[in-house]
């Protein structure tokens, strides 16, 4: 189950579009929950949808989702799982708050609110990493068994007379996340 959460292609422009939406997204959740780039901060931002007739713990879950997603894509951590949480949050904004305002931004200041383009980007992109992986880049879990020395597995081989568990710790170490 976590070989297929963390699986990937070796496939460049998946690092490509995960850095940029990792990037984008943890800017946004910075502004809501660090008060960071000239955002509200979170206390700001819980009463700015609270206002809006968002539920608190869906709130929470929307700044969690940008800031923690975004870092989280940045890294290459668990890629799948921070494009889910961007997906269903721009889903629950679009449903939310922006459906009613049409398809284009408010780039003249017309409109009483933004439109549903930039969240519907966000959800192509959030759906390509979570259908497609990370790419290359993306495997700090492989970077830290490499970490740990082969002969940390010997003791358990002598322990149970066999060469059974080091060949099952190299195949867990060296399997393809």
């Amino acid at each position: 189950m976590f070989n297929r959460l963390v699986s990937t292609r070796d496939d460049w422009a998946l690092t490509v579009i995960r850095l940029v939406l990792g990037v984008v997204f943890f800017a946004h959740g910075a502004q809501k929950m660090l008060g960071w780039f000239g955002g509200p901060g979170f206390p700001s931002t819980m009463q700015l949808f609270s206002q809006m007739g968002i539920p608190g713990f869906l709130a929470f879950l929307a700044i969690a989702a940008e800031f923690f997603g975004g870092l989280g894509l940045i890294i290459g951590l668990l890629g799948r799982i921070a494009a889910f949480g961007i997906v269903v949050n721009m889903v629950l904004a679009i449903a939310l708050v922006h459906a009613p305002f049409g398809f284009f931004m408010n780039w003249q200041g017309t409109q009483q609110g933004e439109g549903i383009e930039f969240h519907l980007l966000a959800i192509a992109i959030g759906l390509g990493v979570l259908i497609s992986g990370s790419g290359p880049l993306s495997r700090p879990h492989q970077w830290i068994w490499s970490l740990v020395p082969r002969p940390c597995f010997e003791p358990m081989a002598q322990l149970h007379g066999t060469a059974a568990v080091p060949a099952a710790a190299r195949r867990l170490r060296a399997s393809d996340y």
